[in-house]
Protein backbone atom coordinates (compact mmCIF):
# COMPACT_ATOMS: atom_id res chain seq x y z
CA UNK A 1 0.00 0.00 0.00
CA UNK A 2 1.12 3.67 -0.81
CA UNK A 3 2.15 5.39 2.18
CA UNK A 4 0.24 8.52 0.99
CA UNK A 5 -2.73 6.66 1.23
CA UNK A 6 -2.14 4.92 4.91
CA UNK A 7 -3.90 7.60 6.59
CA UNK A 8 -7.08 6.96 4.46
CA UNK A 9 -7.59 3.24 4.71
CA UNK A 10 -6.41 3.45 8.30
CA UNK A 11 -9.96 6.14 9.04
CA UNK A 12 -11.92 3.82 7.17
CA UNK A 13 -11.16 0.51 8.93
CA UNK A 14 -11.65 2.41 12.22
CA UNK A 15 -14.87 3.76 10.82
CA UNK A 16 -15.94 -0.03 9.49
CA UNK A 17 -14.55 -1.11 12.82
CA UNK A 18 -16.85 1.19 14.95
CA UNK A 19 -19.85 0.57 12.91
CA UNK A 20 -19.03 -2.97 12.99
CA UNK A 21 -19.36 -3.01 16.99
CA UNK A 22 -22.38 -0.51 16.90
CA UNK A 23 -23.84 -3.68 15.07
CA UNK A 24 -23.04 -6.03 17.82
CA UNK A 25 -21.20 -7.96 14.79
CA UNK A 26 -17.90 -10.47 15.04
CA UNK A 27 -15.52 -9.81 12.38
CA UNK A 28 -16.67 -13.24 11.17
CA UNK A 29 -20.43 -12.42 10.89
CA UNK A 30 -19.59 -9.16 8.91
CA UNK A 31 -17.12 -11.49 6.66
CA UNK A 32 -20.06 -14.01 6.23
CA UNK A 33 -22.42 -11.29 4.98
CA UNK A 34 -20.39 -10.32 2.49
CA UNK A 35 -19.25 -12.93 -0.72
CA UNK A 36 -15.73 -13.74 -0.96
CA UNK A 37 -14.60 -12.39 2.26
CA UNK A 38 -12.67 -13.91 5.59
CA UNK A 39 -12.46 -12.61 8.96
CA UNK A 40 -8.73 -12.23 8.33
CA UNK A 41 -9.40 -9.59 5.54
CA UNK A 42 -11.92 -7.74 7.93
CA UNK A 43 -8.98 -7.48 10.21
CA UNK A 44 -7.05 -5.95 7.96
CA UNK A 45 -9.33 -3.68 6.96
CA UNK A 46 -9.99 -2.67 9.99
CA UNK A 47 -6.13 -2.07 11.03
CA UNK A 48 -5.63 -0.51 7.56
CA UNK A 49 -3.28 -2.87 6.35
CA UNK A 50 -5.29 -3.80 3.26
CA UNK A 51 -5.79 -2.02 0.22
CA UNK A 52 -9.18 -2.61 -0.89
CA UNK A 53 -11.25 -2.14 -4.07
CA UNK A 54 -13.99 0.28 -3.67
CA UNK A 55 -16.88 -2.65 -4.54
CA UNK A 56 -15.52 -4.16 -1.28
CA UNK A 57 -16.37 -0.62 0.73
CA UNK A 58 -19.27 -0.45 -0.77
CA UNK A 59 -20.27 -4.15 0.08
CA UNK A 60 -19.33 -3.73 3.62
CA UNK A 61 -22.23 -0.81 3.21
CA UNK A 62 -24.24 -2.97 2.47
CA UNK A 63 -23.63 -5.89 5.10
CA UNK A 64 -23.33 -2.99 7.87
CA UNK A 65 -26.62 -1.07 6.25
CA UNK A 66 -25.17 2.27 5.99
CA UNK A 67 -24.68 4.66 3.39
CA UNK A 68 -20.50 4.93 1.89
CA UNK A 69 -21.24 8.85 2.80
CA UNK A 70 -20.48 7.47 6.34
CA UNK A 71 -16.93 5.97 5.55
CA UNK A 72 -16.20 9.27 3.28
CA UNK A 73 -17.19 12.51 5.08
CA UNK A 74 -14.31 14.34 6.53
CA UNK A 75 -15.10 14.68 10.88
Amino acid sequence: MENNFTKSFEKIGQLIRNKRLEKRLTQQQLADRIPKTDRAKISDMENGKEDFYFSTLLKICDALETDIEFFLKEK
